[in-house]
């Protein structure tokens, strides 16, 4: 036997739902003159085949023929004033669903002419706040027949929308001649600028965007690995990288070791790619180191260097030579308690 309730109401303070169906399973039978009781923090929405009926706010509601014109108009006028009805309540929260969490799952590729690669990635974390504004529009375009519907149903839905209007966003202000550093600085004007862009998107599904913080913009950290994968990168740029990395990863080796004199060799290879990256003259550096000293650019005499000639030839310290003679990548003769090392050994050790 159906259930005739004499009472609709939905006591919870919602904290994580938006929207939530009355009954959680089919439709309810109403009597008329029963009691509609709204929370502040809610709205009501009467629904009967699909189509909002009618939409009540906070309080105490006796449901008459004069507040359900439309349900009156459905059924006729062919009953008593206790017959009861079917109808489906979706309990709305009203309240601002604030201190959401959004952040760059992928990092956003900003063009950036005339600095190493002419290109950034970016990430970025941060926060916003929405609220219902047309309680109808939301249930009838994004809820449904559903029981109920959570902050998780739609969350993701919403930082797409906004990673989209944030990416735009810092492409405009790059074209515009902004630099990435004046971008990480520009937190505020991005975060107005976004929420601009995002409102009518919000609008759309009968939302408003309250509001859109930028907390943290940061060049990312991806490798060289990601950002080949992401077809960033042709073959000679990727290895040119790979030694960058191997050269940061060899820093955390306290061991010294293999591992140190990787480092070195990448060293080696990213400088010049990062001269050339920037655009320095190669040339001019050399012409001028080679004034003060001439045993930085060249062997001493028959071909034999010490350790530190090496390191300045390599632009290394004279302990990471060290610690490379004595892991065997590097090939030395000790004389006493000094090494010497052949223009050969170098050549063979920078060939790896």
């Amino acid at each position: 036997m159906a259930r005739i309730f004499d009472v609709v109401e939905y006591p919870s303070e919602m904290p994580d739902e938006i929207v939530h169906h009355f009954p959680e399973t089919g439709v309810a039978d109403i009597r008329w003159g029963s009691q509609l009781i709204v929370r502040e923090s809610q709205n009501a929405i009467f629904m009967r085949d699909g189509k909002a009926l009618d939409v009540f706010g906070p309080g105490r509601h006796t449901l008459s023929t004069a507040n359900l014109p439309l349900l009156t108009n459905l059924l006729g006028k062919a009953f008593n004033n206790r017959t009861p009805f079917t109808a489906e309540v979706f309990y709305v929260a009203m309240r601002e669903f604030a201190d959401r969490k959004w952040g760059t799952a992928q990092p956003i590729i900003i063009q950036n002419a005339g600095v190493g690669l002419g290109m950034t990635l970016l990430q970025g974390f941060g926060t916003y706040s929405f609220q219902v504004a047309d309680p109808q529009q939301f249930v009838t375009q994004i809820v449904g027949a559903t029981s109920s519907y959570t902050l998780s149903s739609i969350e993701n839905r919403l930082r797409s929308m906004l990673l989209s209007k944030l990416q735009d966003t810092l492409a405009t202000m790059a074209s515009q001649g902004q630099n990435i550093f004046q971008l990480m600085s520009l937190t505020e004007e991005l975060g107005t600028a976004v929420r601009a862009k995002t409102q009518d998107d919000f609008a759309a599904i009968g939302l408003t965007l309250k509001s859109f913080y930028i907390t943290n913009l940061k060049p990312s950290e991806t490798s060289a690995e990601d950002l080949r994968a992401m077809g960033m990168l042709d073959m000679n740029t990727y290895t040119q990288l790979q030694a960058a990395d191997a050269m940061r990863d060899a820093a955390k080796n306290e061991g010294g070791g293999a591992g140190l004199t990787a480092g070195i060799g990448a060293g080696m290879g990213i400088g010049n790619y990062m001269s050339q990256a920037f655009g320095f003259n190669q040339q001019q550096p050399v012409q001028q180191q080679a004034a003060p000293s001439a045993s930085a650019a060249a062997p001493a005499s028959g071909g034999v260097m010490t350790p530190s000639e090496v390191a300045q030839l390599l632009k290394v310290s004279e302990e990471d030579i060290i610690a490379a003679i004595q892991a065997g990548d590097l090939k030395a003769r000790k004389i006493g308690s000094a090494y010497r090392i052949s223009k050969e050994s170098v050549d063979e050790f920078l060939k790896g």
